[in-house]
């Protein structure tokens, strides 16, 4: 081999070693960047976790935003957001189809043809849980195709989850009431799953309808009854329906005809 060629081999070898160096620095970059993620994630499942509640403390933190509310040491809009944390962020959705027997439920339940199901399941009431609640609570178990149908609250605020299945959720904003309409704007429009939680008040997206996607299709349902009566509405509880295809006024608002029951289940259920 000649000078030239030794000269070539050299520069080659070179050339080889720089390229293995690089090789190797990206390649220890890349690993001990993903152990810092993981380790990262490792830490965020546990921190999670450790946020958590146990079903105990979960009811009764519902339990005491719900007394709050009630009282009026918070609005019904605070009580919104926190009742959606304590859904979604505050205790797995596990822990919630354990504390209601969902088991005994899907097992038991009787399917109706129009609209939803309605069952009350039985939450502990010793052993440190709220003996008295401050809120009410019940299951709609519904068929494919079926709906919790188009309605409003009056004096009243609600929340629920979603345990099983998908549905097609609608939220309303209740701008007024006219002698035979409500004046509504739509708020939400979207697809529901397991652990997807919503809420309604007096003062926001009071409106709600919900159509299940599959099934069978369940949520859990909490309602917070007798709150202060807004000025001019009416001081009775319950449900109002409406029929959201009403007449567009323009600006996203409608005017709904006030429906009963039987109507809405007819059209929606």
């Amino acid at each position: 081999m000649n000078d030239y060629d030794m000269k070539n081999l050299r520069k080659k070898e070179h050339l080889d070693n720089d390229m293995f160096r690089r090789n190797f620095t990206q390649n220890s970059i890349k690993t001990i960047l993903s152990i810092s993620l993981l380790e990262h994630l490792c830490s965020t499942n546990l921190l999670a976790a450790k946020d958590k509640y146990t079903a105990k403390k979960w009811l009764t933190s519902v339990h005491e935003i719900g007394l709050s509310v009630k009282k009026e040491e918070i609005s019904q809009i605070q009580w919104q957001k926190q009742v959606e944390e304590l859904f979604q962020n505050k205790i797995e959705l596990n822990e919630i189809l354990k504390l209601i027997n969902f088991d005994q439920i899907e097992k038991s339940v009787k399917f109706v043809n129009n609209g939803a199901r309605s069952i009350r399941p039985n939450i502990p009431r010793s052993n440190g849980y709220p003996e008295r609640l401050a809120f009410g609570h019940q299951v709609f178990a519904l068929k494919k195709g079926r709906s919790v149908v188009p309605h409003g609250h009056n004096n009243m605020a609600t929340a629920f989850i979603v345990l099983k299945g998908k549905f097609h959720g609608r939220h309303y904003d209740r701008i007024s009431d006219e002698k035979d309409h409500m004046i509504i704007k739509p708020t939400i429009d979207d697809k529901f799953g397991p652990g997807q939680t919503s809420s309604i008040s007096d003062e926001k997206d009071n409106v709600h309808w919900f159509k299940a996607e599959d099934g069978p299709a369940y949520i859990f349902n909490i309602h917070v009854l007798g709150l202060p009566s807004k000025k001019g509405a009416p001081k009775r509880t319950g449900r109002i329906y409406v029929d959201p295809e009403g007449e567009n006024l323009g600006n996203g608002l409608i005017r709904a005809p006030f429906i009963d029951s039987k109507k809405a289940h007819q059209k929606y259920g």
